[in-house]
């Protein structure tokens, strides 16, 4: 029985950007995070992969091996915008279940489609025929449908680009017998090799092993799950638990410096401070990490009573920073991180009766900064250990996780006003 139906976007950035910027069209493109010979591209539009081109090779490398290539500036604003749009499009076909990142989607078929593969290949082709319509037809997705979400990301990745794979129960396993072992979801570099030294080269050796011995392979029960999800059952998924907000950056040349370093880990800081507040969570653990060009490592962290408070982050964080080692503070530092952990509910969370006055007046004071920054732009008001960093770290798009344009730009639907005008529709431009 079918029941799950991967949508997985090509080229997501690069196909939006030559959706969006029709001079883009037919062209090499490839989206760099910044615009730097050194820095690694994100994402290459199908004209460039044909020319061989990956993700992660160098701009300057990606010059040399795909001339003509144009390189584009990475705008996640954008991306997220089309991401909503196309969930909104696909969900008026199909159940969307579980966005698994910004470009990939899992969703549940329903009984009428899940019997008949006739019907759920139909489903497949409304789905891309309208997100050409609504979207456009340079976004385009690769489908694949299976009896589990697990094969029908493995389907959605025999076919590219575009594509449309379907794997039903009687396909298990010889739709599936010319794969690699790490095209399937889970076997990475490092588990290729153990299975390998457990006599497992192929898939068909692969189909062969038992629960058991796959158990013993991962040295978990999550060997005995892969078993069941590669033979079309239902084996639920380990919940991902995230117990830490933080943020990273790579300092520019001109930035390799301790201060510079630590007005970046302010900025840092204050943004997850304010993600936090916008979870509902408490932090009790601050890290700090630097690595430094000579590829030298420092980081260290303190626990504290669990708050929200940025000016007590802000204190922990000059304490470990005034502690790092004398020989670390000579080193030019090329990354930094912080890490709030040890996060704890809202609902959970038990003042300290000593300190319950001035975490109240603190609680009031984030409000209104974070209620200014979300209204008129992020660093409208900040903290003054951030002053000549507020340029840096700007909003990226992790595989784990979207990041809210509301929170880390601007709310667009505050129309820069802290409080609406009355009998105004929501969405009205202020600067119309």
């Amino acid at each position: 029985m079918l029941r799950n139906l991967a949508i997985d976007f090509d080229s997501f950035f690069a196909s939006v950007e030559q959706q969006d910027r029709p001079e883009l069209r037919g062209r090499p493109v490839g989206v760099a995070p910044i615009l730097a010979e050194s820095t690694g591209l994100i994402a290459v539009s199908g004209e460039a992969k044909k020319l061989g081109l990956k993700r992660n090779t160098r701009v300057a490398e990606a010059r040399q091996l795909c001339p003509g290539i144009v390189i584009v500036e990475s705008r996640p604003e954008v991306y997220i915008d089309y991401h909503r749009r196309l969930k909104a499009i696909i969900e008026s076909c199909v159940p969307v279940k579980k966005i698994q990142s910004i470009d990939e989607l899992e969703c549940e078929l329903t009984a009428d489609f899940a019997a008949d593969p006739a019907r759920a290949r139909q489903l497949a082709f409304a789905i891309k025929a309208k997100i050409a319509r609504d979207a456009g037809d340079h976004v385009r997705c690769s489908i694949g449908i299976g009896p589990n979400w697990f094969l029908a990301k493995v389907a959605s990745d025999m076919e590219k680009p575009n594509g449309l794979v379907v794997i039903d129960d009687a396909d298990i396993p010889g739709k599936l017998l010319h794969l690699k072992l790490t095209d399937f979801c889970g076997i990475g570099e490092a588990m290729e090799q153990r299975l390998r030294a457990a006599g497992i080269d192929t898939v068909a050796q692969l189909y062969r092993t038992t629960a058991a011995q796959l158990r013993a392979v991962w040295g978990s029960v999550e060997g005995a799950r892969f078993h069941a999800w590669m033979n079309g059952g239902l084996q639920e998924r380990a919940p991902t638990e995230h117990n830490t907000i933080g943020h990273g950056h790579v300092l520019p040349p001109a930035g390799r410096n301790s201060e510079t370093a630590l007005a970046v880990l302010h900025r840092l800081l204050q943004k997850a401070a304010m993600r936090l507040r916008h979870t509902g969570h408490y932090a009790g653990r601050l890290s700090v990490s630097v690595r430094y060009t000579d590829d030298t490592r420092w980081g260290d962290d303190r626990h504290f009573n669990e708050t929200q408070d940025t000016l007590h982050f802000t204190h922990v964080l000059n304490a470990l920073w005034a502690a790092r080692p004398r020989a670390h503070q000579r080193h030019a530092p090329l990354q930094v991180g912080i890490a709030l952990s040890d996060l704890l509910e809202g609902t959970a969370h038990t003042g300290d009766l000593f300190t319950a006055e001035t975490e109240s007046t603190r609680t009031r004071l984030h409000s209104a900064i974070d209620t200014l920054n979300k209204t008129f732009g992020k660093n409208s008001v900040y903290f003054g250990g951030a002053h000549g960093a507020t340029d840096y770290a700007p909003m990226r798009i992790a595989f784990t996780r979207i990041p809210d344009p509301e929170l880390e730009e601007i709310d667009r639907s505050l129309n820069r006003r802290l409080r609406p005008i009355k009998g105004s529709p929501p969405d009205a431009s202020a600067d119309e």
